[in-house]
């Protein structure tokens, strides 16, 4: 009589045990392809040299560079004077000291500092010697803005949904 009593129970529970599993894997599988879909594009590089950026989801442009060699993910900004880094990205790339300064963004005021990096590259195109903006609040610590003193150094297009950065 005990063992008949446990059956039940042990097939109950290998049964609940299988939906949870299933569903965990359904549940991971989506989170997996969502993160996917959600990447931006990769930048294209064409055969004369220019950065090529296809619009977002979101609505912005985003690219893969570098500052002072520490990767980045930058958000293209025309309205931004700067480019501008979260706190954590200008320790890592050793962008010290600098002017303590108030910024005015669209989302309110913040204090930041303004640096010199020694070179800034977004794909294939870099500028040395340009001022960097501390205190941006990305999404993550590698998040940053790509400003109009990076941005002016080159001829930027606009076709439709993508934005073109083309040396001088």
């Amino acid at each position: 009589m005990n063992t008949s009593s446990r059956a039940p129970s042990h097939a109950v529970w290998r049964m609940h045990a299988g939906i949870a599993v299933f569903w965990v894997a359904v549940l991971g599988a989506l989170y997996l392809g969502m993160e996917r879909y959600l990447q931006p594009s990769a930048a294209v590089v064409t055969s004369s040299g220019s950065l090529q950026l296809e619009r977002h989801r979101d609505g912005h442009f985003y690219v893969d560079g570098s500052i002072n060699g520490q990767p980045v993910r930058f958000m293209v900004d025309t309205g931004a004077t700067y480019i501008a880094v979260t706190d954590a990205l200008a320790e890592r790339a050793g962008l010290h000291g600098g002017e303590t300064v108030q910024f005015a963004t669209a989302n309110g005021t913040r204090m930041g500092r303004l640096v010199r990096a020694g070179r800034i590259a977004a794909g294939p195109l870099a500028v040395d010697n340009l001022t960097v903006g501390t205190g941006y609040t990305g999404k993550s610590e590698q998040d940053a803005l790509l400003g109009q003193n990076f941005l002016r150094q080159f001829d930027v297009l606009m076709r439709g949904d993508v934005l073109e950065l083309r040396a001088r």
